[in-house]
């Protein structure tokens, strides 16, 4: 299998990471948004919170949509990430306003006729990916000095696992759920059951 990469797709993922990153600072340290507004923007409290919001929620958004572009290529298909400008625009005016809202682009792929079976597949790829995650950043939760990290790492992808699954419009569990009802009420459970625990006993804020 053989992963590549367009200059259009790589500039597109590091816009849309640092977009995403931009927005959820705003939304996780609100200081920076009302500081920005009043001419008083503490840059160095930005930068931490900025790499911080990278670190976690940009990683978590950006691997769930390589999860799709690797799967999608195993089963022949033409796959790219592309980013939504609008989107990312919003999103950042939403972080400023307050609110929490993501939605970065998304993996386009066609070519080759794929399989009820592949294409659920290629959508159950992401949010199992973010189920890693939360198992990846579970760790840093007790290790001081690294605990905020860990926290919103755990929360962040624990939200998107559960979201995604969510069986409808574009979103990864109407296309699992039209595969197999078993694989979609299994992979639903965990990933639901995630979400809770990343909201009621982690938090994002």
């Amino acid at each position: 299998m053989n992963v590549r990469f367009s200059s259009r797709e790589l500039l597109d993922l590091a816009i849309a990471w640092v977009a995403l990153g931009i927005a959820f600072s705003f939304f996780l340290q609100r200081s920076l948004a009302t500081g920005l507004l009043a001419g008083r923007f503490p840059a160095g409290e930005a930068l931490v919170t900025l790499a911080l919001s990278m670190a976690t929620v940009g990683v978590g958004f950006l691997l769930h949509e390589l999860a799709h572009k690797v799967v999608a290529i195993r089963f022949g298909q033409i796959a790219e990430f592309r980013a939504d400008y609008g989107m990312l625009a919003l999103a950042i005016g939403a972080g400023l306003a307050g609110f929490l809202f993501a939605a970065p682009g998304a993996v386009y792929h066609g070519g080759r006729r794929v399989t009820a079976r592949q294409n659920g597949l290629i959508a159950l790829a992401g949010p199992l990916t973010n189920v890693v995650l939360v198992g990846l950043f579970v760790p840093l939760l007790f290790v001081g000095p690294l605990a905020a990290v860990g926290r919103l790492g755990v929360a962040i992808n624990a939200l998107l696992a559960g979201f995604n699954m969510i069986p409808f419009g574009p979103l990864d569990g109407k296309k699992v759920l039209s595969w197999s009802k078993a694989v979609f009420a299994a992979s639903f459970l965990l990933c639901a059951g995630l979400a809770a625990f990343g909201l009621l006993f982690v938090g994002l804020i």
